[in-house]
């Protein structure tokens, strides 16, 4: 920088210059020679100090001891809204004199010449330096340090989260600078920092303070899904979600709002990591303290399901007091549900007090209780004999499970299903879901199961087949199924038999096969067991041991008798009856065909 020239001229004749001889001994040339000494040395480009003399909105003047002053707008000095005349400034020599006789001055370029090298210092030194925040960029501002354009992270314009980044923009702030990348020329400042380590001493201050149970006021700072930020004053504390109210909160911002001031009571904290655990809900009486004392167990209570599982739902019969209801409890059905099936979050409904434990501070309800049980007088609304339409729930290898009404099940068994047909599985006969006609047949109230069948709607036919499949009757009858032991034959009106493997022997030696339609021979009739068992081969062997007698009788005769008995055997039919020659039977057609 050049120094200024503010020397008095010695011998300087001043009774001259009053009486207007202003050459006096000395030419033009020696006084103008001497006035230009009085003066700055100056070059352009030069940077050199000056000082303001005039200001408006507009523009600056400033007098840097030459023959004119400079002119600077005000706007380079936006930077720093407290300039005021009498400051010292940094300049840059634009041009001494322009075509108008001008003095250009620039202070921007003065700054940013030796931006570098005082941003640099400021880093070394931690020095505190002032910047005019320009513009918003992406993650944060654009800053003007020393006429440098400095980054100023979002992150780092205050401790607290920013949500307007616009109230900045225009502004003169203070800040540190925080990092400087020489390569790229860039440079990131921080306001954040400066205000740091005065919270941090404040913190240590309040910290110091503590006492678990202390009550505080403070302020919501941020609202996250698992708690609300309260600001105390320079140390930030924690309300967990389940501490803000005694009731079941879904979000924290539905007990509190951003910036709201509120007392909070310090449950905990952690000296080494400065951690304070807060609660709201604790400065208020635990609602099952202010539970009415003349509630009990049998009571009815409405209330709001808040919570839904498979296993029940919880109603909230006030604030913070909730009590279980379980999936068992909520119907008189025995079938394993879904507590969905029920109920729904958000329903209102009315429940019974069936535990309460105060001290615990636990509840269970039932709902189905506000109905009537239907075992209570099942001998009377389903006696055994009566008939009724159930709804098939379920099969097993044995039987259908049924319910006739809402907690009302039965079993059918397999054997109960139909009197002629045989069944292997439940689902060949009927399906889940379908209705089906029953007879209650027992009632097992202990255990609350009633034992139904099906068949049991239609009288048993096989009173009937007893007088018409007798034994050594023939009928015609159908293969339908080959098994190890045997085959399965079906008979007329629905009615199955069975013959052994030695019974299939055709007259010519073959094996009989499936769908082969034959007569057979009822060899033996079990009514109980519903069992007929029958032979084909039997009635070509019974025709050859016949003709093999009636030739042994013949040779014991005389031989004028010998045809005769052979005849009468050759012209004697094999028993066969048919069921439409039976008056009994042919109602009993009728009957199954419908």
């Amino acid at each position: 920088m050049t120094e200024l020239k503010n020397s008095p001229v010695e011998d300087f004749d001043w009774e001259a210059y009053e009486k207007g001889e202003t050459a006096g001994e000395m030419s033009r040339e020696q006084l103008t020679s001497v006035y230009d000494e009085s003066l700055n040395s100056i070059k352009d480009k030069d940077v050199i100090e000056g000082t303001i003399i005039a200001l408006n909105k507009r523009e600056a003047v400033v007098n840097i001891d030459y023959k004119s002053d400079g002119i600077i707008p005000m706007s380079e000095f936006r930077y720093n809204p407290d300039i005021k005349i009498g400051d010292k400034v940094e300049v840059f020599i634009e041009n001494q004199e322009d075509r108008k006789g001008q003095l250009i001055l620039s202070h921007k370029k003065a700054r940013a010449s030796r931006s570098w090298e005082r941003v640099n210092a400021a880093l070394e030194n931690n020095e505190i330096i002032k910047g005019y925040i320009k513009c918003r960029t992406k993650g944060g501002m654009i800053v003007d340090i020393f006429g440098i354009e400095a980054f100023l992270p979002g992150s780092q314009i205050d401790v607290k989260p920013i949500r307007d980044y616009d109230v900045f923009v225009g502004k003169t702030m203070e800040f540190r600078v925080v990092k400087i990348n020489e390569e790229f020329k860039n440079v990131v400042v921080s306001h954040k920092a400066l205000i740091e380590a005065e919270l941090e001493q404040q913190k240590r201050e309040i910290i110091s303070k503590l006492e678990k149970g202390q009550v505080l006021e403070g302020t919501v700072k941020n609202i996250t899904s698992y708690g609300v930020f309260i600001d105390l004053g320079g140390v930030d504390g924690l309300i967990h979600i389940t501490d803000l109210s005694w009731g079941r909160v879904n979000h924290p911002s539905e007990v509190v709002e951003l910036d709201q001031k509120l007392n909070v009571v310090i449950l905990d904290f952690d000296n080494e990591k400065k951690r304070i655990a807060l609660g709201l809900k604790q400065l208020q009486p635990h609602p099952w303290d202010a539970l009415d004392t003349e509630l009990k167990v049998g009571d009815k209570v409405n209330g709001k399901v808040v919570v839904m599982a498979d296993y029940g739902a919880f109603l909230e019969i006030a604030p913070g007091v909730e009590g279980l209801i379980h999936v068992s409890e909520m119907s008189w059905s025995q079938h394993l549900r879904s507590a969905q099936d029920f109920l729904k979050v958000g329903d209102e409904v009315e429940a019974v007090i069936l535990t309460l434990d105060r001290n615990d501070r636990k509840m269970s309800l039932g709902i189905k209780q506000l109905k009537k049980d239907p075992w209570e007088d099942i001998e009377i609304k389903y006696p055994i004999g009566s008939r009724h339409t159930a709804r098939v729930r379920n099969f097993t290898n044995f039987g259908v499970f049924v319910e006739i009404e809402e907690g009302v099940d039965g079993l059918i068994h397999i054997s109960d299903l139909s009197w002629t047909k045989k069944i292997k599985h439940p689902s060949e006969f009927t399906q889940v879901g379908a209705d089906i006609e029953v007879e209650v047949l027992q009632i097992d109230k202990d255990n609350r199961r009633l034992s139904l069948g099906h068949k049991q709607l239609e009288e048993n036919p096989w009173d009937v087949f007893e007088t018409v499949f007798t034994v050594g009757s023939v009928h015609e009858g159908t293969i339908i199924e080959m098994l190890d032991k045997g085959a399965v034959v079906a008979l007329p009106y629905g009615v199955e038999g069975f013959a052994t493997p030695k019974h299939l022997v055709k007259e010519d030696g073959s094996q009989a096969k499936v769908d082969e339609k034959l007569d057979f021979k009822v060899i033996e009739f079990n009514k109980d067991n519903k069992r007929i068992i029958l032979s084909h081969s039997r009635i070509f062997e019974d025709e050859v041991r016949a003709e093999k007698a009636a030739e042994r009788k013949a040779k014991r005769q005389p031989k004028k008798q010998e045809d005769a008995p052979a005849a009468a055997v050759a012209a004697t039919p094999l028993e066969r009856t048919t069921l439409g020659d039976l008056e009994a039977l042919a109602a009993l057609k009728e009957k199954l065909s419908k």
